[in-house]
């Protein structure tokens, strides 16, 4: 009897402990745990780890606002979606060919897909080795995000490409499989350097028309065809899968950009995503859909543009979770890598996206669960 009336004490004693221990509260990651990931999942994880605590903060400080972690949209990588996910996105797309443009004085937009490509071919010198890339982008695909769910019924969220999978064999991605439930594969062959380049042959965007450039076409064997957006050139749209550019993905690279050498302020980490004159992170996906992906200017004539923006975007906010005392920071002027010179940007300046949306500061798009403009995650 004493036996059993001992472990029933010690067992009222553990469950009163239990019962008392404090709930813990989400911490951030440490910086060792940041140096020991290994791969895109474990920086996500950690990007999540370090956003709990920081809600876990603001609502401590009673600022917690409307938009928390449980609520944002969230983003997911294509190859996770289910087909009917993918369809849905694919016939959100399409539907933007049917909405009339709105800028056609100043653009060869011939319907709402191209205003998005108008935009971003005038702005190019001012939103891409500037301090403003990665906000401005940011914004872009949010607009594009929005206009497919409030004018195309799309329900879902704005999906990524997973740049760090299928490197050496894009035809086998979810992305690019040819498929109807992808956005098509390599295109015919055209004479050049490489194994497609042509109109694409399989996928849901056959015979789609494209109109506007190319302006400066980065594959072999395409010529400039227009001096701005303003000139008309309907055609078929042009890939050409190009795995020299896609292996540049590595867990190295990643690694450098959000915990290694490079990670530590915003000028060291975008200076090498954008690396002028090299194969940069963000280069490697425009290269490696080729064809009219590839021209920096109107490369969102391929629809494939807005996932490996997602992924861009995937990027920078986890270093920004992971960095967040250089998360609401900016360096760079703007220009192009101030080869016309300019004044250094600030957090004060406005991301203009022409027809497309209101001007918003800097300042006010750094913060993806900030609600206004944005609520929303990666998964």
């Amino acid at each position: 009897m004493r036996f059993v009336s001992g472990v029933t004490s010690a067992l009222a004693l553990v469950s009163g402990l239990v019962m008392a221990a404090p709930n813990l509260a989400p911490r951030a990651p440490t910086t060792e745990e940041i140096q020991s990931a290994k791969s895109v999942e474990d920086f996500r994880d950690l990007a999540m780890q370090a956003l709990e605590s920081q809600q876990a903060d603001l609502q401590r400080r009673s600022e917690q606002g409307s938009c928390t972690l449980e609520n944002a949209r969230v983003r997911r990588d294509w190859e996770h979606m289910s087909k009917c996910e993918r369809k849905g996105y694919i016939k959100a797309v399409q539907c933007l060919w049917d909405l009339p443009a709105v800028d056609t004085e100043f653009s060869a937009a011939q319907n709402y897909f191209d205003e998005f490509v108008a935009i971003h071919a005038n702005v190019t010198d001012f939103v891409h080795g500037t301090a403003n890339f990665f906000t401005w982008h940011r914004y872009l695909i949010a607009l594009w995000e929005d206009t497919l769910r409030d004018q195309c019924g799309y329900k879902g969220a704005l999906p990524y490409w997973n740049w760090y999978k299928y490197q050496s064999a894009l035809h086998l991605s979810p992305v690019f499989d040819g498929s109807d439930t992808s956005f098509g594969s390599t295109g015919e062959y055209f004479p050049h350097n490489g194994k497609g380049g042509g109109c694409i042959k399989d996928g849901p965007f056959v015979g789609y028309t494209i109109n506007i450039g190319p302006i400066r076409p980065a594959m072999n064997g395409y010529e400039p065809w227009m001096k701005d957006q303003r000139d008309y050139n309907p055609r078929c749209q042009r890939r050409d899968l190009v795995h020299a550019a896609s292996e540049r993905y590595t867990v190295d690279g990643l690694y450098d950009l959000l915990a290694g050498d490079h990670s530590h302020t915003v000028e060291l980490m975008q200076n090498e995503f954008q690396a002028a004159g090299t194969l940069s992170q963000h280069g490697a996906g425009h290269y490696a859909m080729g064809g009219d992906g590839s021209d920096v200017f109107t490369s969102l004539n391929d629809p494939a543009f807005y996932l490996h923006h997602a992924m861009v975007d995937k990027l920078y906010w986890m270093w920004q979770a992971l960095h967040p005392k250089e998360a609401n920071t900016v360096a760079g002027t703007l220009t192009y890598m101030n080869i016309v010179p300019s004044r250094n940007g600030t957090v004060e300046d406005e991301l203009d996206v022409g027809i497309l949306g209101p001007h918003l500061k800097i300042k006010d798009t750094f913060n993806t669960l900030g609600g206004t403009p944005y609520c929303y995650i990666y998964e």
